[in-house]
C-alpha cells in the first residue's frame, strides 16, 4: 500500500445467530469506523476521498465473506479488503455458535514530509 499510514482503526462484530461471515465482517468494520473521526484530513488540508484504506477481516472461515459488500460500507477512500483466518466461534450449550469478526481498518494517504511547517 502506497503512501503513510495516517489512521489504524480495530473494531469487532458479532454475528448471533446466522453465523453470516460477511455480517460479522460488516459489523466488526462499522464498529472501528464509529472509533474513528476524519477531522484530521480538513486539518491537515487533506481530502479523505484521496486516502486508500485496507481493511483486514479476521474470522473462521474467510472464503465466506464478500470483500466487495465489506467495501461497500466504507464512506471515503479506495478501499483494499481481505479476509484472513482469525475471529472466533463461541459455542452455545444448546447448539449452534455465535461467529465473531474482528477487523483493523487502516487509511494511508501520500507522505506529508516537508510540506508542513513549524509554527
Amino acid at each position: 500500500m502506497a503512501g503513510k499510514r495516517l489512521i489504524l482503526e480495530m473494531g469487532q462484530g458479532i454475528s448471533l445467530h446466522a453465523q453470516d461471515a460477511t455480517q460479522a465482517a460488516v459489523r466488526a468494520v462499522e464498529d472501528a469506523l464509529r472509533h474513528s473521526s476524519l477531522a484530521l484530513f480538513g486539518t491537515c488540508g487533506l481530502s479523505a476521498k484521496d486516502m486508500a484504506v485496507k481493511v483486514t477481516v479476521g474470522v473462521p472461515r474467510p472464503e465466506e465473506v464478500d470483500v466487495a459488500g465489506v467495501a461497500a460500507v466504507l464512506p471515503h477512500g479506495a478501499p483494499d479488503v481481505r479476509a484472513v483466518v482469525g475471529g472466533l466461534e463461541a459455542a452455545e450449550p444448546g447448539g449452534g455458535a455465535h461467529l465473531i469478526a474482528t477487523a483493523a481498518v487502516e487509511a494511508f494517504v501520500e507522505d506529508q514530509a516537508g510540506k508542513w511547517r513549524k509554527g
